[in-house]
């Protein structure tokens, strides 16, 4: 489950756990992603924008703590950021119609105008602070030779007004600049040129794989399956937990874990390292990987007194695991498979069509993550796709695979695929995973570079002058499983006329031979 299509429109909920104040960790980034990637046989991509390398200032850390109903503390108050970036905002003015279409095809609420009105405050004002250090100086210069008495009283009132001035423009310069990236850091990636503009309605099937179940008896849903086989107790965690919350039970204990070692099992002979991870993180993290605040509804635990939060994907810990580094070309691409729990407000989650597992606070995940090279993001894009449909077809699930609009991606994402299964008992196709390429968008927040092995200039040595750059990689996360709604679709595809649920073949080894969940004697 994609939890950039759900945070797109984040604010933090505070949660009140005990926890320990840390500062947040900043680090520079370039932003946007600006190129179309290739596939790995191809080594020179060809950029249709230029390559963003200049700063606009240096990077600062600032602890920040979080609060109800904010994302951003410092933001909604007028602030610093909690980080900062490197943005192109000349690259970003001379291509103003092109962001702006961006903008709106991905139903942004990022401020266009009001970015290129601060930008040009900016501009004005830093030529200012540059005129006014340079009449400073000219006065210090003049202080150097041997004045009369009178003379150097004046040069010293001037030199004493014209710092004062200069203070003063240089506090101005800081909060203008410190606006200007609160507002720019909500500006989304690019698009790739294929994605379908619009709404969620407006994705294109990409690939449907096998058909529907028939029955010739009266389809049960998951809840009902469930409270007859006596697999889970909503209303006692209810008591304990609140509303969405559950226990798991008997042989659906069995079956998380079986999904889940399978699911591992798989992803691992495909070359993945497996990871678990923290699963409470640093606000600013949470932000460096795209999930932006753009509305009140909010998906995000924070804890009360700190700038941590509670994980919704194991996408944020993995994509911070080599944050502020540079690594090895021989290392890529790097790629994880992570196993942890989620934690979601589904704020607003309500009706009979996310009722049961199906939209949860809590569950247990599975996510695949690749780093990679930039020309190589397109063809693991599609290896992560395959992995999925692979896994589900060998479940025997019906799927449809889509490629998301640009207005369900989230800022992060350049392409979404996301899968479908047919859900009998909801009776409608449920989303059970996607993957997702941010190319560079996230890379560039969390200071991810690599330094490619090729010399810029061939020689006989390698020095530093003719290494190759740095260049950011390339980030893609894609969900191997989500347990809850993987376990609808196998109660609801798999039930038997008596009433018990046949377990899929794949997963039997896992779950000690068991080859049917029966009813309790």
């Amino acid at each position: 489950m994609d939890l950039h299509a759900y945070l797109n429109r984040t604010t933090f909920q505070s949660l009140k756990l005990t926890s320990t104040p840390s500062p947040s960790s900043s680090s520079r980034f370039l932003f946007p992603s600006l190129y179309k990637t290739k596939t790995p046989t191809i080594h020179s991509p060809k950029f249709p924008f230029p390559r963003l390398t200049k700063p606009l200032s240096t990077s600062s850390a600032a602890v920040v703590q979080t609060s109800p109903a904010t994302t951003n503390t410092s933001s909604d108050q007028g602030g610093k950021p909690q980080w900062k970036a490197a943005i192109d905002f000349k690259w970003i003015k001379d291509n103003k119609e092109t962001v702006a279409a961006n903008i709106k095809n991905r139903n942004s609420d990022a401020d266009l105008e009001l970015i290129l009105n601060l930008y040009d405050k900016l501009f004005i004002l830093q030529k200012e602070v540059e005129r006014v250090r340079g009449e400073r100086n000219a006065v210090a210069n003049k202080m150097k030779g041997k004045l009369e008495p009178s003379e150097r009283q004046i040069l010293i009132e001037q030199g004493k007004n014209l710092k004062e001035g200069l203070v003063a423009l240089e506090e101005d310069l800081v909060k203008l600049n410190d606006e200007l990236q609160r507002e720019a850091q909500c500006i989304p990636n690019l698009t790739h040129p294929d994605v379908p503009i619009g709404g969620e309605d407006s994705s294109t099937i990409r690939k449907t794989v096998g058909s529907s179940p028939k029955f010739n008896f009266p389809v049960k849903d998951h809840l009902q399956l469930g409270k007859e086989l006596d697999l889970f107790d909503f209303d006692a965690a209810a008591e304990v937990s609140g509303s969405k919350f559950y226990y798991l039970k008997n042989e659906a204990v069995l079956l998380e874990m079986a999904l889940l070692n399978w699911t591992l099992s798989e992803v691992m002979k495909r070359g993945f390292t497996p990871l678990t991870t923290p699963e409470i993180v640093r606000s600013s993290v949470v932000e460096k990987c795209g999930f932006q605040p753009r509305a009140k509804n909010t998906q995000v635990y924070s804890i009360d007194d700190s700038d941590q939060c509670l994980i919704g994907t194991a996408e944020i810990p993995v994509g911070g695991l080599h944050m502020d580094s540079i690594l090895a070309d021989s290392m890529l691409p790097l790629k994880y498979v992570a196993l942890s729990h989620c934690f979601r407000t589904e704020a607003g989650a309500a009706g009979t069509a996310t009722r049961g597992l199906y939209r949860v606070h809590q569950f247990s995940k599975i996510e695949m993550f690749i780093f990679c090279r930039p020309e190589e993001s397109d063809y693991y894009h599609d290896e992560l796709i395959k992995i999925e449909e692979d896994m589900f077809s060998s479940l025997g699930l019906h799927f449809k695979t889509l490629d998301m609009a640009s207005e369900d991606l989230g800022a992060p994402a350049y392409r979404k695929f996301d899968v479908e299964a047919w859900m009998p008992g909801l009776e409608r196709f449920g989303e059970i995973s996607s993957a997702s390429n941010c190319t560079d968008y996230q890379s560039r927040r969390l200071g991810i570079r690599y330094r490619p092995s090729e010399a810029l200039v061939p020689g006989p040595k390698k020095s530093k002058g003719n290494l190759a750059p740095p260049q950011f990689v390339h980030t893609l996360n894609a969900t191997a499983c989500a347990v809850p709604r993987m376990i609808i679709c196998l109660l609801e595809n798999y039930q038997q006329e008596d009433g018990s649920v046949l377990i899929p073949e794949p997963l039997r080894p896992f779950m000690g031979g068991l080859n049917v969940i029966s009813r309790k004697s």
